[in-house]
């Protein structure tokens, strides 16, 4: 199984990510974990990088694209692989496309998790990390037993800076301009496949599951 994963922050795709890779038993690729294995193996690709990221500037696509090449080239991918944050944009869609012609490695399929922005906005702005373990909780979906403490080690429960709504609404309008278009995308090419990302882990897993085949 050759599979994107795409949807908007807050969707769950992480958690899906990591059910669904060991499902198909293939390897859960995602750009924060090739950013960091360049980073900590001090690849040229890493270097280059990190020239940006000291620059408090983005890296640009093109370092992006050639490190998701070679993960590529990694043995193993060879049974597929689930890529979890790539592409962001269409340009690193039609790339990554000639990438996996060049490798030989045609996509499956790429599964939405949909989810209305207010749910995501509810979800995101409730959450609450603790100070002390680092442990999460919501004022709504998992309430710790006192407000504003954490049950596993009685720190003080608080709210990260982007979890505040303003900040969640911008991260949604952010991936509404840059990412979303790549869902037409890949539908134009009838690769997409969409499930709601409503309900609770295990059932979004097993509609990804029967949905995907």
């Amino acid at each position: 199984m050759r599979l994107i994963l795409v949807g908007p922050p807050g969707a769950g795709k992480g958690t899906q990510a990591v059910h669904l890779a060991a499902h198909y038993k293939i390897p859960h690729i995602s750009t924060g974990d090739i950013f960091r294995a360049n980073l900590k193996n001090g690849t040229e690709l890493g270097k280059q990088a990190q020239t940006f990221m000291d620059r408090g500037e983005l890296v640009p696509d093109s370092v992006t694209n050639e490190m998701v090449r070679d993960r590529l080239g990694n043995n193993d991918v060879g049974n597929g692989f689930l890529l979890d944050g790539f592409p962001r944009n269409t340009n690193q869609a039609q790339v990554l496309d000639q990438i996996l012609v060049e490798k030989k490695m045609p996509l499956d399929a790429v599964l939405e998790l949909k989810i209305d922005n207010a749910e995501i906005v509810k979800r995101l702005s409730g959450r609450r990390t603790c100070r002390g373990c680092g442990a999460s909780s919501h004022v709504e979906f998992e309430k710790p037993k006192v407000a504003g403490v954490c049950d596993k080690c009685q720190g003080e429960l608080y709210q990260r800076e982007d979890d505040k709504e303003e900040v969640v609404t911008r991260r949604l309008e952010i991936y509404t301009d840059q990412t979303a278009p790549i869902v037409e995308f890949y539908k134009s090419t009838g690769l997409l496949k969409i499930i709601s990302a409503l309900g609770d882990v295990a059932e979004i897993t097993k509609k990804a599951i029967s949905t995907l085949g």
